[in-house]
């Protein structure tokens, strides 16, 4: 169950030639890659791709009818490996993944792909997951793109632009029968636009046909001494071929050529926000009216060194607008510009940050600096951002004392089922010690925040147990723990962490936090997800798998809020003398995806009148200590303090806000952790029956006779008093 679904905005997919079409970026690639006669479309999700799939996913009528292969992939490396489809074949193929992270497990297959090159055209979509919005490190794609020869296009964020570059991506890789990246950002993906379509193209040969009339090339297979003519053919037929056809169909762009006698080279991907920043200083406005001559690159690499001479020979200087590091392009363009004998001043990372993502703030102050030094006419305002932070009417000036404001780290959801886990190894801790606890990528990494501050490493996706491995100490007393998710288990984890610890006989406890999803990208289902999907096979269990390659100790948990098993379970995992590696299954819905499902139910229900019980959970102020250890094991959004209604004590208490979804974490912990008995639950009853209502007054008034005696004997102290 995805996040979002598409099934509403799919029939737009099957819109022809000249409609005019309103839509995400992310559903204007699907209908980019239909018109383009794509034959098979693969990917693994993730940020900022994880729509892509999802469209694809919901588009199945679409596909079978045009006979476009799709699947969801297990790995970045299964969906380029699918791309040997185009090697031998004029078939288009398309896969997707979120990079740098993606293109790294998919390196293998990729090196093999760019060296053989291929026949029918090949796109591989890279979610450029970069700057302050990104999970993961800070790395570019285009060092890949280099070392590989394989043609990286960064489109303007611009509806037509993108649809344009995926039809281009295709053409491109044809005429010089090399893959091609296509970069989209966070924005390029959920940017709204419009654009003008095309009929969809049924693909001039299916899989299905391919594969009827198998073909070969063995100098297209990567073996000596085919591999060692690759590497010549890719400089000497394939870059000049790639060079032609992007300067004769104009790909990169030139905006207000003559206006001025300096200029700017922007990537594609960062024009947006560089027009946004000329317009801050009244060089531009929100059309992109420009009076600077700009050189957008749509394709970033390969530089076409005769438009980038074209460009930069009339002009004293120009600023080159590269996000990241290292400074490839600058380099490139340095070297072609000396070895022409083009005095042109270029400018770059001086003017602007060596690294991190290029904001407006970065981009206004860098610009103008380069202005004022070449064309201070051009400026025709300056926004209060060009201020120093110590003036008031900066918008960075400080407002509140900055020990004022406490951090607030991202933390897992109201009623997340792995909350739970954390909290019954924390109480298990109390009587093993601490272990060292090797962390995974997903939702479960949140743990390494307050309040449960577990986990001291992270290695990548599924590779929480491999990186374990090390410290498998024969010597030691305390088990290494390591921690993934059933989306990186399914991923790589059961081959290369569970059955890399059964090969060497790893002593570690393995905790698998099987959430029914691939939670941490959107939700998808995976092998071992419940969902009944006629397209794909699930309802595998995990734990069936690892004592399939050799796991003897394994256990499943089935609720993750019973705190209680969960801590005594994690406590035998530790402590038992069985050796070998051993798995906890950790199994619970994620809470996001049930009340994505539950909410709609129950809206429906209300509206027809229907019982709806909704359970909540509270505390008693008078019961609670104001001691606040329930918070500092659970770290629940919902449970936080409130003001001491007792006038006698000045303790905040604890208190559960309306977002609770009635989970019972907070109070499993308490009873676990031997806490005061404050927490209570109530079943809220919407639309009740008339037995419902008889009950509610039955234990009114057993509630009003059992306080009776308190109120006389309450009344006979004061009295006394």
């Amino acid at each position: 169950m995805a996040e979002r679904s598409f099934a509403n905005e799919v029939g737009k997919l099957r819109q022809g030639e000249g409609t005019t079409l309103h839509v995400e970026g992310i559903l204007a690639v699907t209908k980019a890659l239909l018109q383009s006669g794509v034959a098979y479309v693969g990917g693994y999700q993730g940020a900022p791709i994880s729509h892509l799939m999802d469209v694809l996913g919901d588009s199945k009528e679409v596909l079978d009818e045009l006979g476009v292969y799709f699947e969801n992939s297990a790995s970045e490396a299964t969906a380029a490996a699918m791309l040997a489809a185009s090697v031998h074949y004029p078939l288009r193929g398309a896969v997707t993944w979120k990079s740098t992270v993606g293109t790294n497990v998919a390196a293998d297959a990729l090196a093999n792909l760019a060296s053989g090159g291929v026949t029918g055209g090949a796109l591989v979509i890279l979610g450029e997951d970069y700057g302050e919005g990104s999970s993961i490190m800070q790395e570019r794609s285009h060092a890949f793109a280099m070392k590989s020869q394989m043609w990286l296009l960064d489109p303007r964020p611009d509806i037509p632009a993108i649809v344009n570059a995926v039809e281009s991506g295709f053409q491109l890789s044809e005429a010089s029968n090399t893959p091609v990246f296509l970069l989209l950002r966070l924005r390029s993906c959920h940017l709204h636009g419009t654009f003008t379509a095309s009929d969809n193209r049924r693909p001039p040969v299916t899989v299905t046909e391919a594969t009827q009339r198998p073909t070969r090339d063995v100098s297209r297979i990567v073996l000596p001494p085919a591999s060692f003519h690759h590497e010549q053919e890719k400089i000497q037929d394939r870059w000049p071929a790639a060079v032609n056809y992007i300067r004769e169909h104009r790909l990169n762009e030139v905006f207000g050529e003559d206006l001025a006698d300096v200029g700017i080279i922007v990537q594609g991907g960062l024009y947006n926000t560089l027009n946004r920043s000329m317009e801050l200083l009244g060089c531009s406005d929100a059309f992109g009216d420009t009076k600077v001559p700009l050189y957008v690159m749509n394709v970033a690499y390969p530089v076409i060194d005769e438009e980038v001479i074209e460009f930069c020979a009339d002009k004293r200087a120009v600023l080159l607008v590269e996000e990241g590091q290292p400074d490839f392009i600058e380099q490139n363009i340095n070297t072609v510009l000396r070895r022409a004998g083009i005095p042109t001043a270029l400018h770059g990372k001086d003017m602007f940050t060596m690294a991190g993502e290029y904001t407006s703030l970065v981009l206004t102050r860098g610009l103008h600096r380069f202005l004022t030094d070449y064309q201070p006419d051009a400026i025709a305002s300056e926004p209060a951002l060009l201020r120093p932070a110590e003036d008031p009417a900066s918008p960075f000036a400080t407002r509140v004392e900055p020990e004022l404001v406490r951090p607030r780290p991202p933390g897992l959801c109201t009623g997340c089922p792995e909350r739970p886990i954390f909290s019954g190894l924390k109480l298990a801790e109390r009587e093993t010690g601490q272990h060292h606890v090797s962390a995974d990528i997903g939702c479960h990494l949140f743990s390494v925040n307050a309040p449960f501050d577990l986990g001291a490493t992270t290695m990548g996706y599924g590779l929480g147990s491999a990186a374990a491995s090390a410290l498998n100490s024969k010597d030691s007393d305390r088990r290494t723990i390591a921690i993934m998710g059933d989306g990186g288990f399914w991923h790589n984890g059961l081959t290369s962490g569970v059955g890399n610890a059964v090969f060497n006989r790893n002593d570690q406890l393995l905790v698998v936090v099987d959430n029914d999803y691939a939670a941490a990208t959107g939700g998808q289902d995976v092998l071992s997800s419940h969902a009944e999907t006629p397209a794909r096979s699930t309802k595998h269990p995990i734990e069936q798998a690892v004592r399939g390659i050799g796991v003897g100790w394994a256990r499943t948990i089935d609720d993750t809020y019973d705190v209680t098993t969960v801590r005594d379970t994690f406590i035998e995992g530790l402590t038992t003398p069985e050796q070998g590696p051993k798995v906890l299954v950790m199994q619970s819905e994620c809470q996001l995806n049930r009340q994505r499902r539950e909410k709609p139910r129950r809206a429906q229900a209300l509206k027809a009148g229907e019982r709806v019980v909704r359970q909540r959970f509270g505390v008693d102020p008078e019961t609670c200590t104001g001691d606040h250890a329930c918070i500092r094991i659970s770290g629940c959004p919902s449970l936080t303090i409130a003001d001491n209604p007792d006038p006698m004590r000045t303790d905040p208490i604890a208190t559960v806000l309306d977002s609770c979804v009635g989970c019972g974490v907070c109070g499993a912990n308490a009873h676990a952790a031997v806490l005061c008995p404050s927490f209570y639950r109530t079943d809220v009853v919407y639309n009740p029956t008339r037995r419902d209502r008889l009950l509610s007054r039955m234990r009114a008034w057993w509630i009003s006779m059992l306080s009776r005696g308190v109120e006389r004997r309450a009344a006979g102290l004061e009295a006394v008093s």
